[in-house]
């Protein structure tokens, strides 16, 4: 094929092929169109997965030190994010309404019945107890926790025995809690004394403790008692020691020393049902000083007395009187028992008294047994870390609308508290040594309504018998009747209280 020919070939071959080749170039050109569109998606993805990161960031560094607020039976919780700092708000407010009945009052020359030894106002009032209402209880104060490990609890309180006071503290003690089961605890608080001291005050069966209950706890134990005390558990045991000083407000030359101890354990334990064994006491080393430590040592004196179950009028119906002494043991052994909606509990208690001098130790001794059976059904809760039972919680709250009627329990009680020591014969004299404080006796029936978790109402009637020989001499006063005479008294009291706890 000459050179002409091969030319117009190539020629013809180089026209057949433009078109293709044009295709190919414009195919080209429509995929990197696409691919420099799906680049600036994936550019503009980028970007809003970017800003939305950052908002998430900053967002979830707000919420880590975020606080937050609950309310949980009416209690106003603050909480931090990582829980290691919490505040809740605490409040309990009883009003008691309460009703003496008791003989008509007579002049001091001829009605016998008295009150505290040297007490003029009590032996007035002790024959004609005042009826009336009085705010037993108007606490309010702030707990929690701080920095994960340590607790704290301030409380202070405006309500009394008798009357309502100015305010006091009533607590105010920091805790750690980093010694695995064990905490210490340093400030002012009530040391783990016994089933019934332990027992919540918002929740116990009656209005007031057992009075031999009672009596103990005020010893070296009690509200507003400076102290410092270790505590642990376990699932099915607690334990306390506390050594303890003089309770707030009260000033002495050289304060109370004592050592407060109490253990208790779950022996048996089930769905349904449990039994309690415990055992508590309190070691006073040196009681307070009433003056100063002169040569022959100072009085230090100690006096057991105590008023009946109820605290309208602050009126003590026994009454040790002072005694000089260079200290104190009290052993106390507790039972209880709970089976559904059934429950039991008792304690009894000896008091001795090392008395001063070539006197002999004096000794007392009180017990008492409560039974509690809640109507509707529910179970009274027993906490393994106070060792303790506290009130049911309504299955139904009160609410007319649903038709629930709350929690209703039935309660009863005896109690004894015998504070003589070989108080001889009536109608005879005081021998050396001998006290007359007298032997209380209290049957109480009561009926609690728990309209829900924070308000609740109790009825009670009371039976009391005290049972008191008069040491004679000026024991009271002016007005002593003769050694020997009754100056005990039975009466009822009827009591009606209203409570809102949270």
């Amino acid at each position: 094929m000459s050179w002409k020919n091969k030319l117009a070939a190539g020629a013809a071959v180089a026209a057949l092929a433009w078109p293709a080749l044009a295709a190919a170039d414009e195919a080209t050109d429509a995929r990197i169109k696409a691919l420099e569109e799906q680049l600036q998606l994936l550019q503009s993805q980028i970007a809003d997965l970017k800003q939305s990161t950052t908002s998430n960031v900053a967002a979830v560094r707000k919420d880590a030190t975020a606080t937050t607020v609950s309310l949980n039976n009416g209690r106003p919780t603050f909480s931090s994010a990582d829980g290691r700092f919490t505040a809740s708000l605490r409040g309990i407010f009883q009003l008691d309404a309460v009703q003496y009945d008791q003989g008509a009052p007579g002049p001091l020359a001829s009605d016998f019945r008295r009150g505290s030894l040297g007490d003029a106002t009590e032996n007035e009032r002790a024959r004609d107890l005042g009826d009336g209402a009085n705010f037993r209880r108007a606490r309010i104060g702030i707990e929690g926790k701080a920095f994960g490990d340590f607790e704290y609890n301030f409380l202070y309180e405006f309500g009394g025995t008798g009357n309502e006071e100015a305010g006091k503290i009533s607590a105010a003690w920091v805790q750690y809690n980093g010694l695995g089961p064990a905490r210490l605890r340093v400030g002012a608080f009530p040391p783990p004394i016994g089933l019934e001291a332990d027992a919540p005050v918002s929740g116990s069966l009656f209005a007031e403790r057992a009075a031999p209950a009672e009596l103990v706890r005020s010893i070296a134990a009690g509200d507003g008692r400076t102290a410092a005390g270790l505590f642990a558990n376990g699932e099915r045991w607690t334990a306390a020691a506390s050594y303890t000083g003089n309770t707030v407000g009260v000033q002495s030359f050289d304060e109370q020393s004592a050592f407060v101890g109490r253990f208790a354990f779950v022996p048996f334990k089930r769905d349904d049902a449990l039994i309690h064994l415990g055992l508590n006491t309190s070691i006073v080393f040196n009681p307070a000083a009433s003056g100063p430590d002169v040569a022959g040592g100072a009085v230090t004196a100690i006096r057991l007395r105590e008023r009946p179950e109820l605290r309208v009028d602050a009126t003590r119906l026994v009454d040790t009187g002072s005694m000089d002494a260079d200290g104190l043991t009290t052993i106390g052994g507790e039972l209880g028992a709970q089976w559904k909606n059934l429950y039991l509990q008792t304690e009894y208690f000896d008091i001795d008294v090392e008395r001063k001098g070539a006197l002999s130790d004096a000794g007392f001794s009180g017990w008492y047994a409560q039974v509690g059976w809640t109507l509707t059904g529910e179970a009274r809760r027993y906490s393994v870390g106070s060792g303790a039972f506290d009130a049911p919680r309504p299955a139904k709250p009160f609410d007319l609308k649903t038709g629930g009627w709350g929690a209703w329990e039935l309660g009863l009680r005896y109690s004894n508290l015998d504070l003589n020591y070989r108080e001889g014969a009536a109608g005879g004299p005081l021998a050396a040594g001998a006290i007359r404080g007298g032997e209380q006796e209290i049957f109480t029936v009561g009926l609690n309504w728990y309209l829900n978790n924070v308000l609740r109402f109790q009825a009670a009637y009371q039976d009391v018998s005290v049972d008191r020989l008069s040491p004679g001499g000026t024991a009271f006063g002016t007005s002593t009747p003769p050694a020997g005479a009754q100056v005990g008294q039975d009466l009822q009291i009827y009591s009606l209280r209203t409570q809102y706890a949270f």
